[in-house]
């Protein structure tokens, strides 16, 4: 069933009887409430949704709009709606990627498209510079600009576009707000939009030649079809990063450079959630991080510089594509058991494959920091630096909990160490050669 099928069916099915949970508005008196109203009602409607009830939020969305077109007044009322809780959820730490992501896990293409519109509509009304530069990165990653006409309201021309009828858009709207409800509080990791200081002291970047050779490296690394090579790309990879973090911190050393810890999120995708979480934490260890895994909502939260933190997510989202595909390969074999292409391995496949990862890259990195012409100078740099890191993480998050992750299957333990074992992680150039 097609996209705009499915909505009109849900619709239909809405029209055929209501729920008490929901409000109750006559047509008189949606034609002569005030936005300011009709916000109210679409925000009840949808905390019923966000309840479990999205059967009665759907006929309150056709209750709302009739077989009418769009009256101003309901219009408006959407946009105050999503609005208000838009912003309550980035004073609570969320950001444009972060909602985008839980969007796509939680509700249909329809909400998810409402919600990147919406928060284009908000971002609009801030000077750029006052916009802090992750912000609009991640924006202008989703496409999110004010296309529509300012003139008229903008439900209608969304509809339009998307050749939905009102009650149609209207569900869509109620279950975007209902998304809203459902966000947690959540750590304020950039500035709010409008308070971000175009002179304060930026964060490291890679520089760009180098972030280039890396992307070039984990690129060959994911097309090619011998696991070898892959491996070996990857640590060459990681061995170019850490190269160039370590030859970063001692020359901040020496010129006395703002080391600011950042952060960001890192979203994975299902299955196996918990898995690839371990792997993006070893990863982050490794490049002189830390890192916190979200169960519920399925993202990591790395804190780091930010130099760093390009490099865990590079390494990291190369590393999973690596590791499902070998995951794959070997569950799939002919010489493998039945159980090789069971859950059980594959997720025991891939906690090996990470426990093995980290191991050596502590290995690794032990081997690059002796080898150093500035062993002895870069030791305290890095111990301060990771006090630095430590001291921003356990102000983001007071509370932490440890939690284990367990495999259940010795066959995948071992076939995902010995994939690990393949890769090259340990080949380092010396610093300074």
């Amino acid at each position: 069933m097609g996209k705009n099928r499915k909505h009109r069916a849900a619709t239909q099915q809405a029209r055929q009887g209501g729920d008490p949970g929901t409000p109750r508005m006559s047509r008189a008196e949606i034609q002569a409430a005030s936005a300011e109203e009709l916000a109210h009602a679409i925000a009840l409607g949808a905390l019923e949704s966000a309840k479990g009830n999205a059967r009665a939020a759907r006929h309150f969305a056709v209750e709302l709009t009739g077989n009418e077109s769009f009256i101003p007044a309901l219009e408006q009322g959407a946009r105050q709606a999503v609005r208000r809780l838009l912003i309550e959820a980035f004073k609570n730490g969320w950001l444009p990627e972060d909602i985008d992501q839980a969007a796509r896990r939680r509700v249909d293409e329809f909400a998810t498209g409402y919600l990147t519109d919406a928060m284009a509509d908000y971002i609009g009304e801030f000077a750029p510079e006052t916009v802090d530069a992750t912000w609009r990165a991640q924006l202008e990653a989703l496409g999110a600009t004010r296309w529509w006409s300012q003139a008229d309201p903008h439900l209608g021309q969304w509809a339009a576009k998307q050749l939905l009828i009102p009650a149609e858009a209207m569900t869509a709207v109620i279950d975007a707000v209902a998304l809203l409800f459902q966000l947690p509080k959540m750590q304020l990791i950039r500035p709010l939009p409008g308070t971000a200081r175009p002179h304060s002291a930026a964060h490291h970047a890679v520089d760009d030649k180098v972030l280039g050779r890396v992307r070039g490296l984990l690129a060959k690394a994911e097309s090619t079809a011998f696991p070898e090579e892959a491996e070996t790309l990857s640590a060459k990879a990681q061995e170019l990063m850490t190269k160039y973090a370590i030859d970063r911190v001692l020359i901040d050393a020496d010129t006395h450079a703002p080391d600011l810890p950042g952060a960001r999120r890192l979203w994975l995708e299902t299955p196996y959630v918990d898995a690839k979480a371990l792997l993006v934490d070893v990863v982050a260890q490794a490049n002189r991080c830390r890192a916190i895994f979200s169960a519920e909502w399925g993202f990591v939260a790395i804190v780091g510089d930010d130099a760093d933190l390009d490099a865990v997510e590079l390494l990291t989202t190369s590393l999973l594509v690596q590791a499902t595909r070998a995951m794959i390969a070997s569950g799939n074999a002919d010489q493998r058991s039945a159980e090789a292409r069971s859950r059980t391995f594959r997720k025991s496949f891939l906690i090996a494959y990470a426990t093995r990862i980290g191991e050596r890259l502590a290995q690794a990195n032990a081997d690059t920091i002796a080898k150093s012409a500035a062993s002895e100078r870069l030791l305290p740099v890095l111990a301060s630096h990771e006090l630095k890191v430590n001291e921003a993480f356990d102000t983001l998050f007071p509370t932490v909990k440890s939690s284990r992750v367990s495999a259940g299957s010795a066959e995948g333990w071992q076939a995902g160490r010995d994939a690990a074992d393949r890769a090259r992680l340990e080949a380092r150039r010396p610093i300074g050669k």
